[in-house]
């Protein structure tokens, strides 16, 4: 089924649910809800209103009603919250994995997540305050603390057994996890080999002992990264000590992926980010997000016009100069995003580092002198045969396409990784701040090169 088939299916599933609810046959819409995917059901109700998704949350399975929870938009957990009674709202909490569970509280005010906590299970409340001490953005705070662990005295008779005890709880057993007394981690076992394996083999003589971990205060950026080079499917998560305090698995990664691509867009486009989906975010929001980079932006073009102001003498006589600035200044900024771009990918994928700056600008340099080259030829065969300019107009223009191209990769490249150097998010010296810059020296280059040419000074 492609996109287009689910999204239609998605559509008539709401429909019906809708009718139902309508109708007020209760048992069938309970039926078939629980018949329904869930997230599929919790995309559904992401697009109810708040009344009839909370009806609908409350017809549903203890055990179906906390994998729904977790899929809900933030705004959509936060009603359904408020509105169950204190013993309802921990038993949801109760059933979510940890991680997903500190995730939620989060983002709730001090009074729900008091609320929350009073009355969830004491080892729930453990682990949710365990989990919510990591700094934000770091592997501690997306881990879960539920995961198999196994003794390297074990046999797989054991291992089956335990895990046939703490499975259900965890949020994967397709890899166990060997832990010594001091709970050091010191090896790994892959359920297959379990299955496989003599019962009565001992653990320590077939587990991994070459694991490879992270810590709990490595950025979720890089966990991500490290996903993507060993291909894994889950990864424990260490202390400074080694010893094992949760794992971090697949789908919290693709969630860190889309959210740190999401925020290096939004800041490559000039917007502060926002974690919340577009039509969840108010007007007023919204505004506050994008009009601070606005008015610097428009604070720092006055020094395209005060160079035009300063330049005005040589407009007068040759009025024709002024019809190519746009094509400049828009050429100029499309080569400065490009190289700006490509970088950052590099910078967030972990491909270029600063230490490899002059190869990076020395590469930039290369493809802008042939990009150069050919967009000045191009235009100066247009230019004469064409717009029919004079030959020294065409000759003004071509050259400072050639140089402001040259200028506009070597800045595009440069600034992101000195911004990565000094600490800031490369992705903040993205296309509009790099724009802004390479618009102010075209026209720089531009005017200097026409007033030697046609003597103007």
């Amino acid at each position: 089924m492609d996109m287009d088939e689910r999204y239609e299916e998605q559509e008539r599933q709401e429909g019906f649910l809708k009718e139902l609810l309508e109708q007020r046959q209760y048992t069938r819409l309970r039926q078939a809800a629980m018949e329904m995917n869930s997230a599929d059901l919790a995309a559904i109700m992401d697009d109810m209103e708040d009344e009839d998704s909370l009806k609908i949350f409350r017809l549903l399975p203890k055990s179906m009603a906390a994998d729904v929870f977790a899929d809900l938009e933030i705004d959509d957990q936060q009603y359904i919250i408020e509105s169950l009674s204190d013993k309802e709202a921990s038993t949801i909490i109760d059933n979510l994995m940890a991680d997903d569970a500190a995730d939620f509280l989060e983002e709730m005010p001090a009074n729900v997540v008091k609320k929350i906590l009073a009355n969830a299970r004491p080892d729930t409340r453990k682990d949710i305050n365990h989990l919510l001490r990591y700094p934000e953005d770091s592997a501690g705070s997306v881990m879960t603390v539920e995961y198999v662990d196994l003794k390297e005295n074990m046999t797989v008779a054991d291992a089956i057994e335990r895990i046939r005890k703490v499975g259900l709880d965890s949020e994967t057993v397709n890899v166990c996890y060997v832990l010594d007394a001091q709970r050091v981690l010191i090896g790994t076992v892959a359920l297959r080999y379990l299955v496989i394996m003599d019962p009565e083999t001992l653990i320590g003589d077939f587990m991994n002992e070459h694991v490879i971990s992270i810590g709990t205060m490595t950025d979720q950026e890089e966990a991500a990264r490290m996903f993507q080079k060993y291909d894994f499917t889950a990864m424990p998560v260490v202390d400074n000590e080694n010893r094992m305090v949760g794992i971090i698995t697949i789908d919290d990664v693709v969630d860190i992926i889309q959210e740190e691509a999401t925020e290096d867009i939004e800041k490559m486009a000039a917007i502060i980010p926002s974690d919340r989906p577009y039509f969840k975010v108010g007007i007023l929001d919204t505004y506050k997000n994008r009009i601070p980079w606005l008015l610097l932006l428009m604070v720092s073009a006055t020094f395209t016009g005060a160079i035009i102001t300063s330049y005005e003498s040589a407009l007068s006589k040759y009025v024709i100069l002024t019809a190519s600035i746009p094509m400049l200044m828009d050429t100029a900024g499309n080569a400065g995003s490009q190289a700006s771009v490509s970088i950052i990918r590099g910078i967030s994928l972990g491909e270029i580092e600063f230490r490899e700056l002059f190869k990076t600008v020395w590469k930039e340099v290369r493809v802008a002198a042939l990009c150069g080259l050919t967009l000045s030829a191009a235009n100066f065969v247009k230019l004469l045969l064409f717009n029919h300019y004079e030959v020294r107009i065409a000759f003004i223009i071509c050259a400072t396409l050639l140089i402001v191209v040259l200028i506009a990769k070597t800045i595009g490249c440069t600034l992101p990784l000195c911004a990565a150097r000094l600490g800031f998010d490369p992705a903040v010296m993205a296309s509009p701040l790099i724009t802004t810059i390479v618009d102010a020296v075209s026209l720089s280059v531009y005017f200097m090169i026409a007033t030697r040419v046609l003597n103007l000074g």
